[in-house]
């Protein structure tokens, strides 16, 4: 038992809300790519039986202030997010409303996708389009510079121990340019950062519940659809995947914020998003294995390689990434055997 859990156990133990009950030890409840933990806790009174997650972001790791404040924002839109009950900025201790234990991940299938993905998708214009963006910070040409980097870091090499040559280099910063332009050429809006399988909650009411917003930024409109339809973790046909974005595209279109004559370069831009964004998961996850012992996610790098290499191949300034990708792929198996 570490000294973070019973100091957490000790926070808990003091906090008025449970001292009218039993209040039952906290177990664990998720992890994520980050230094925070999760742990659910179930406490029992006369009133009846409630579940609570408690958010451990150790505090010189992880500032827990963006979590809270984009908490109260989404809720004050109606949508379904954690709520902060109790928070202790300095120990780093946040108690959250549970919202179950039922990913979108876990719930999807052939059957439901259309009406879960519906749900997301209505979720997440209405993020883009009500919520008051201008407070974040923006995702900066640096920072999606940054976030490409790891790419050849981390996987590149790293994992798999490969240089690019001057050539190969000249052209890995040139596809660098062209994808930092396209997302900094879209609307600026609210942007998730994250909203995927994994993060969205399978909920009764109000589905789905959002989790993982607390990295929010001002970028590019098509981020968050193309986390959520080209996810890192579960993929779909690609006819499948295209009639979503014709309806995020015209939901957008019906919401004011793009017209349908615009569709030909949505569907670009979207696809250019999707690059920068699996360039950048699939250097964190070969980060996690490398700085944090987190193997697990090793095994999603081929799918967000292969997304790379299917999407780069329709356009010729992307040919060059492709290449290389797919020399990486090559010697990702390899490695890995």
């Amino acid at each position: 038992m570490d000294s973070r859990f019973l100091q957490m156990q000790a926070w808990l133990a003091n906090l008025s809300r449970f001292q009218s009950g039993e209040l039952d030890s906290p177990v664990a409840a998720s992890s994520d790519a980050s230094f925070r933990r999760y742990f659910r806790v179930l406490f029992r009174d006369r009133h009846g039986e409630q579940s609570w997650i408690i958010m451990d972001a150790p505090p010189e790791k992880e500032d827990c202030l963006p979590f809270i404040q984009v908490s109260k924002q989404l809720a004050s839109l109606g949508l379904q997010v954690p709520v902060v009950a109790e928070q202790d900025l300095l120990q780093g201790f946040l108690l959250l409303t549970d919202l179950g234990s039922t990913t979108y991940l876990a719930a999807l299938t052939p059957a439901n996708a259309e009406a879960l993905y519906a749900d997301a998708l209505r979720v997440l214009v209405k993020l883009q389009t009500q919520a008051d963006a201008s407070l974040l910070p923006k995702y900066s040409p640096a920072l999606l510079g940054q976030e490409m980097a790891l790419f050849n870091d981390w996987l590149g090499q790293a994992h798999c121990d490969l240089v690019m040559s001057k050539l190969e280099q000249q052209a890995w910063l040139e596809t660098q340019r062209y994808l930092i332009d396209s997302a900094l050429a879209q609307p600026q809006v609210y942007v998730h950062r994250d909203y995927h399988s994994r993060n969205l909650m399978l909920t009764r009411e109000n589905n789905p519940g959002i989790l993982d917003f607390q990295d929010a930024v001002l970028g590019p409109l098509t981020y968050d659809a193309v986390s959520l339809l080209r996810d890192c973790y579960v993929d779909w046909p690609v006819e499948q995947v295209r009639e979503w974005q014709r309806q995020y595209f015209l939901m957008l279109c019906q919401q004011g914020s793009l017209t349908k004559s615009e569709w030909t370069g949505f569907i670009q831009a979207m696809d250019w998003m999707g690059i920068q964004r699996h360039l950048k998961a699939s250097g964190i996850f070969a980060r996690l294995y490398h700085r944090d012992a987190k193997a697990g996610y090793l095994n999603d790098i081929p799918r967000t390689l292969n997304y790379i290499i299917q999407t780069g191949s329709g356009y010729a300034e992307m040919l060059p990434l492709v290449n290389w990708t797919e020399k990486l792929a090559f010697r990702f198996a390899e490695v890995r055997i």
